[in-house]
């Protein structure tokens, strides 16, 4: 456990969950749910061979293999799928995800904030990685610009707020709640404030 005036180190992959849904992202680090769906079988079959802890050169290119980062003054730890060692020592982080190429800002801030661990560790200024799309298996770069590493950092921020808070945010049903590996257990439509049941709870109190 860490000790007093020490933040807990959070996973890396919380930031995407809280821009993603922050009740998904409370659900996760306040009442430790976990689940699996298709689509997170699907991520762990992507990582696979990210995920075995090795390096490979390929014309001069070292990569490494689940790397393990961290940042204290971020209170973030996770592993790089990827980190690429260019021969003049600079890195260059590459995130596996599911899906065809395109933009996501939630993916965009995990990578960015997987960068400024890999800046704190081995104090270099890393200016962009990738993100690799296993469906169309294309790279998209992403350049860390000031406002991206800001919002990383306000995420992370905003994430610990969550944790020493203690408390998981109203279900708000949205479409793309049916493809979360927590959609049974977080119940959007039962427990959402403006479901029949919750508002059938609030008219047995109103006088």
């Amino acid at each position: 456990m860490p000790s007093s005036g020490e933040r807990e180190l959070l996973p890396l992959s919380l930031l995407n969950d809280f821009l993603y849904c922050e009740r998904r992202a409370a659900l996760k680090v306040v009442e430790g749910w976990r689940s699996a769906n298709q689509h997170t079988n699907r991520g762990d079959i992507v990582h696979e061979h990210a995920d075995l802890a090795g390096y490979d050169v390929v014309k001069g290119v070292t990569l490494l293999r689940a790397l393990p980062v961290w940042s204290d003054r971020l209170g973030l730890n996770g592993k790089c799928d990827i980190v690429e060692q260019r021969p003049d020592g600079s890195l260059f982080p590459v995130e596996f995800k599911l899906g065809k190429r395109r933009q996501w800002t939630n993916d965009d801030v995990q990578l960015c904030a997987l960068a400024m661990c890999l800046e704190e560790m081995f104090h270099q200024t890393i200016p962009g990685g990738a993100i690799f799309h296993a469906d169309s298996k294309r790279r998209r770069e992403v350049a860390f610009t000031p406002e991206l590493r800001a919002k990383a950092e306000n995420t992370a921020r905003l994430l610990h707020e969550l944790l020493r808070a203690g408390h998981v945010p109203p279900a708000i049903y949205r479409d793309a709640c049916e493809e979360c590996s927590l959609f049974a257990t977080c119940l959007p439509k039962a427990t959402g404030s403006d479901s029949r049941a919750v508002r059938l709870s609030k008219q047995l109190f109103q006088t």
